[in-house]
């Protein structure tokens, strides 16, 4: 049997059977995944190296740049699962090409 968090089973349930307990990282992380045919390797319970420690998956928005306050609003539908490296790692990503460009008009103090 696989373990499942203390709340909002019933969400994280249908989002982990539809993913199989698999990762659904399709290189939104910025890693290809090669090795396991576009797809994060890791799955939920499994370990991520002989010394690493145990992947627990989370049943996280399918765009990683959505904010939290709208994120907790997601039927299962929305969401995706996801390990913990591959969504930190998208969402960075995403909130990096969201960005403005950086303005070069002179700032208050430049000389």
């Amino acid at each position: 049997m696989k373990s499942q968090p203390l709340a909002a089973v019933d969400t994280w349930l249908p989002v982990m059977e539809a993913a199989g307990y698999r990762c659904q990282c399709a290189g939104e992380c910025g890693n290809a995944h090669a090795k396991t045919d576009g797809r994060c390797p890791r799955e939920h319970d499994g370990y991520t190296s002989k010394h690493g420690h145990r992947v627990r998956l989370m049943a996280a928005p399918a765009d990683p740049s959505t904010p939290p306050t709208r994120a907790v609003t997601l039927p299962a539908s929305g969401l995706r699962a996801w390990c913990p490296e591959c969504y930190t790692t998208a969402g960075r990503r995403a909130r990096a090409q969201a960005a403005p460009p950086a303005d070069d008009a002179p700032a208050l103090f430049d000389l």
